[in-house]
């Protein structure tokens, strides 16, 4: 199974300061030497974390790939088929919202053919394709029909529960994976996935790639931060004879 590490919170810091620290490039390179298979940002029309910038030089820098999220009806699409990166996975996107809430709108109408003509615009671009979609019979079929190479099956249903209706998320997900599976969609999965709950969601032989952001940061920032303040205090240290 693949990690793809989301590092959209690195940049939710860096922005909350308006300066150049932290670096998502940079904390993608630890990534990828940690064992990330690939990185995914979400290049939001807010701009409220990741940046144009950051975006170009993960395409130029990145050892694995990169997997940008962006939504269908944004200016960001023009500039993914400038970028041509490895993957893009169209999600929703509301102003309003602090994280995505749920899959992709698939049903008959407008917002339908938009998905498709986004989908067509980066097929000709040379990018794999994903929807970010609920795990739902209906939406996996749309994705199939629609051309798209692959799904992500938003897993926050089954992060947000316990007991028996976890249960049930996990294997309405499982459903929905087998059914990606044999339509010839690659099966990928994301959203709240922590440390804690992502080995049911792995024996899920249909899955083949995770996203996983907010919980990785999340650690980091915690089994980071001995060695963070020791290499500070050494520097004030030397600053002061």
């Amino acid at each position: 199974m693949r990690l793809y590490v989301n590092v959209d919170h690195i940049a939710t810091v860096r922005q909350a300061r308006g300066t150049d620290e932290p670096d998502p490039v940079r904390a993608a390179v630890l990534c990828e030497l940690g064992g990330a298979d690939g990185i995914t940002v979400h290049l939001r029309e807010d701009r409220r974390h990741i940046q144009d910038r950051d975006v170009r030089i993960l395409l130029e820098t990145s050892r694995t790939g990169v997997n940008l999220e962006l939504a269908a009806a944004s200016d960001v699409l023009a500039l993914a088929e400038e970028w041509r990166p490895m993957q893009v996975t169209l999600v929703p996107e509301k102003r309003q919202e602090i994280t995505t809430e749920g899959g992709i709108a698939l049903g008959a109408g407008e917002a339908r053919r938009e998905v498709g003509a986004a989908l067509e615009r980066l097929r000709n671009a040379g990018s794999r394709t994903s929807l970010f979609i609920d795990p739902d019979a209906d939406a996996v079929r749309a994705t199939a029909d629609l051309g798209a190479d692959a799904v992500e099956l938003h897993t926050g249903e089954y992060a947000n529960t316990r007991g028996t209706e976890r249960a049930r998320q996990l294997a309405r997900l499982a459903h929905a994976a087998a059914l990606a599976r044999q339509a010839g969609l690659g099966v990928h999965a994301g959203h709240g996935l922590t440390y804690e709950n992502v080995t049911p969601l792995a024996a899920i032989a249909e899955i083949e790639e995770v996203n996983i952001g907010h919980s990785i940061v999340s650690r980091a920032v915690l089994v980071g931060i001995e060695r963070a303040t020791r290499e500070m205090a050494e520097i004030l240290r030397r600053a002061r004879p």
